[in-house]
């Protein structure tokens, strides 16, 4: 069953890239006392998700940040070495990368997708969502091959 407004997030453990290395994080306790503008791609370093997704959260980050958002996370079905390599070479300090090496966050917000036939295997979808105290606030899931609805513009908006 794919997560909708309302609801609270799924209780799963992520990893988050930092400079020490992969550290494990409960998404229940990541997400708790704070507003978080979410958004997942399919992976990092493909295409769309670095020429168009990520730059747009790193350019809009401190617009973001003055309606409200007390941090941006990127989110991948990808291991943190591969989430924080992507953040050095075309994110920046403003986006968390936290890595969701086995899907079972895309799986537990029932937002995955088969990237079989590209030969990705099961991923998680591409949206965003805006977190507040762990609960979904706006959902924005992308048509298969879209980008538009997961944009940080969109976000600005709904903000």
């Amino acid at each position: 069953m794919t997560i909708s407004v309302g609801d609270k997030l799924p209780d799963v453990k992520l990893t988050k890239a930092t400079e020490s290395g992969p550290e494990q994080v409960s998404s229940a306790e990541y997400f708790a006392g704070k507003k978080v503008a979410l958004f997942s791609v399919p992976g990092a370093f493909t295409p769309t998700c670095s020429a168009r997704h990520l730059p747009g959260y790193v350019e809009k980050a401190a617009e973001l940040k003055a309606k409200g958002v007390d941090e941006i996370v990127a989110t991948a079905v990808n291991d943190a070495f591969v989430m924080g390599a992507w953040n050095k070479a075309a994110g920046s300090d403003d986006i968390t990368m936290l890595a969701d090496g086995n899907g079972a966050f895309a799986e537990a917000v029932g937002l995955t997708m088969d990237g079989s036939g590209f030969g990705m295997g099961k991923r998680g979808q591409r949206y965003s969502m805006v977190v507040e105290d762990g609960v979904v606030k706006e959902l924005n899931v992308e048509a298969p091959g879209d980008f538009s609805v997961s944009s940080a513009e969109h976000m600005l908006g709904q903000l």
